[in-house]
């Protein structure tokens, strides 16, 4: 897939302008980059967000059984008083 981009301008405070601007080419770039996954995360839908937030935890879950962590593990944990 092809990905094509293009500027835009937003309005923001004086002082984050000027960070920006004083900002290396590369940390320029993260910003981008920070922004564009912040519309796109704010553009999905209720159902859409949800799925991404199961398929995470589900992730999380798998990591955590490869890694060591069985129900007992996990049962102890939560029931830890601090």
């Amino acid at each position: 897939m092809t990905n094509y981009q293009t500027e835009i301008k937003i309005k923001v405070p004086l002082d984050v302008a000027e960070t920006y601007w004083n900002a290396t080419e590369e940390d320029r770039q993260k910003i981008a980059e920070k922004i564009a996954f912040y519309v796109q995360s704010s553009n999905l839908s209720r159902k859409e967000s949800l799925d991404k937030l199961y398929k995470t935890m589900d992730t999380i879950g798998q990591k955590a059984q490869e890694r060591g962590l069985t129900l007992e593990i996990l049962e102890s944990l939560l029931n830890e008083d601090n």
